[in-house]
């Protein structure tokens, strides 16, 4: 496994408050992309964090409270869909990563994003796959995955039962796509994803 602290490591002497931040949902045809920035004291090894894709839902679950735990700051930050359809899921994107750094309670001197720029005058690495590569990082996209799961299981699923937002949290499954067809697309959906989706669709018979 590779050394997660690298990063971190490298720039501790220089900065005492580094942030990680990941945003996940960038994909989905459904809902928010959410994005977090997680501050972790130095030197602290959190056994087991490491990308969330990587990581089981019961896992995910466990290493959240962890890190809320032993966090010394996290912000979260979330972008809608009328926004994503207004400026572009990037530019959503940074804007929600953006918002996660201005959550923290406590300013960050600097930034590890992955794959990514956010528009403050902090200083900041863009690592690619970093959530792979950076523990900081990792702890981010845990807390990004996490809290936009709860929202997909509980508000967004009651909101729309009929779609089965808590089964595919909002991709473009085989049921996600047929839902809609059926039900038509709702407030939350992202109509500049939709759009293609089914052009592509169309073209396929």
């Amino acid at each position: 496994m590779s050394d997660l602290l690298t990063y971190e490591r490298e720039y501790w002497p220089l900065y005492s408050n580094i942030a990680g931040i990941d945003e996940v949902g960038r994909g989905c045809l459904f809902g928010d992309v959410v994005a977090a920035a997680v501050i972790l004291p130095e030197g602290l090894i959190l056994e087991g964090v490491n990308d969330s894709k990587k990581l089981s839902p019961k896992k995910r679950d466990l290493l959240y409270d962890m890190i809320m735990e032993h966090a010394l700051a996290v912000g979260v930050g979330l972008v809608d869909s009328e926004m994503i359809d207004r400026i572009n899921i990037k530019q959503a994107a940074r804007l929600a990563m953006k918002q996660a750094v201005e959550q923290l309670k406590i300013t960050p001197d600097f930034l590890i994003i992955d794959a990514e720029k956010v528009d403050v005058k902090i200083p900041q690495l863009s690592v690619i796959k970093g959530d792979a590569n950076s523990q900081s990082i990792a702890a981010a996209s845990i807390v990004a995955k996490v809290t936009r799961d709860r929202l997909c299981e509980g508000e967004w699923d009651a909101l729309y039962p009929e779609y089965g937002i808590a089964i595919h949290k909002g991709y473009a499954t085989k049921l996600h796509r047929e839902q809609i067809l059926a039900f038509g697309a709702t407030p939350m959906h992202r109509k500049s994803f939709l759009t293609n989706l089914f052009l592509q669709e169309q073209t396929l018979f």
